[in-house]
C-alpha cells in the first residue's frame, strides 16, 4: 500500500494545501479533496481522470472544495476530450443531499458522460476490489455527521482520522494500524475546539498500538512548536511530521 499525502494544513495555512490523501491499493482511491489538494494532484504525476474512488471524512471546505474544481474539470474531459471511468462517491450521512444539490444544479454538471455514483455510509465495514475499508463515526462537529476510516490491503493496515477529537470511533480505527494519519491541528500550548492537539495524537497512537503515526492537518500556529517531541512524550513509536507531496510505503 502507497500513501501520498496531497495536503498536510487547512484552508487558512499559508504554505501547505488543505487535506487530501491518495492511497494506492488494487484500487486507487483518495481520502477527502481539499483546497490547492488537486494542483498537488498533478504535480504527484498521477492522472485525474483515473481517480474513481472518492471518500469524504465530512464537509467542512478544507477537506471538500477542490471537488468542485475536479468534477467540472471531469464533466469538461468527457465531452470534449476522452472517455474517464465512472465515478463513486462515498461520505457520511448528508452527503446525497448536498452532491446530488451540486450534480443537479450547478451549470454544466449533469452533462458528465460517466456516471456517478453516490454512497452514504455509516459504521461499517466494505470493499472496493480487495481492499477492505471500515468507516466509524468521530468526534468533530456536532452539526456534521464525520467519519474516519480504516484501509486494510495485503496485510497492511492504514488509518485516517478526518478531523477527530480523542474518542473510541477513532481509538478502534488506529488499532494496530501500521501507519495513522492524524488531526494534529493544534500544539498542546494552544488547543482549539474540536481538533486534537500532538499530545492527543500521541495518546491515541499509543493506546491504539499504532507502528507509525504521521502528524497532519495543521494550522499555521503548530508550526511554531515542536509538535512531533510533544507526541513523543506520549507515543514511542516512529513519528513523522507530514508533508505535501510526502510519499511513504505503508
Amino acid at each position: 500500500m502507497k500513501l501520498t499525502i496531497l495536503g498536510s494544513g487547512t484552508n487558512v495555512h499559508p504554505t501547505r494545501a488543505a487535506s487530501g490523501y491518495l492511497v494506492k491499493t488494487d484500487q486507487l482511491l483518495l481520502l477527502d479533496f481539499g483546497p490547492r489538494t488537486l494542483k498537488n494532484l498533478m504535480a504527484a504525476g498521477v492522472n485525474r481522470h483515473r481517480i474513481r474512488h472518492i471518500l469524504f471524512s465530512h464537509f467542512h471546505a478544507d477537506h471538500f472544495a477542490d471537488f468542485v474544481h475536479f468534477f467540472f474539470d471531469a464533466v469538461f474531459y468527457s465531452r470534449f476530450v476522452g472517455t474517464r471511468p465512472d465515478l463513486t462517491v462515498i461520505g457520511p450521512r448528508g452527503t446525497k443531499k448536498l452532491l446530488g444539490v451540486m450534480l443537479k444544479n450547478f451549470p454544466g454538471f449533469n452533462a458528465a458522460q460517466f456516471k456517478t455514483t453516490i454512497r452514504e455510509v455509516g459504521d461499517q465495514t466494505f470493499r472496493i476490489g480487495r481492499t477492505r475499508i471500515t468507516a466509524r463515526t468521530v468526534e468533530h462537529s456536532k452539526r456534521l455527521h464525520c467519519l474516519g476510516y480504516r484501509i486494510e490491503y495485503g496485510r497492511k493496515v492504514l488509518a485516517y482520522s478526518g478531523d477527530s477529537m480523542d474518542c473510541e470511533g477513532l481509538r478502534q480505527l488506529c488499532r494496530q494500524a501500521d501507519v495513522a494519519v492524524l488531526d494534529c491541528s493544534f500544539p498542546i500550548q494552544r488547543r482549539g475546539p474540536n481538533h486534537m492537539h500532538a499530545g492527543d495524537c500521541g495518546k491515541v497512537a499509543e493506546a491504539a498500538g499504532v507502528k507509525r503515526l504521521i502528524l497532519s492537518h495543521f494550522y499555521p500556529i503548530a508550526e511554531r512548536y515542536d509538535v512531533t517531541r510533544q507526541a513523543a512524550r506520549h507515543f514511542k513509536g516512529r513519528i513523522a511530521k507530514g508533508r505535501d507531496l510526502m510519499r511513504l510505503t505503508v
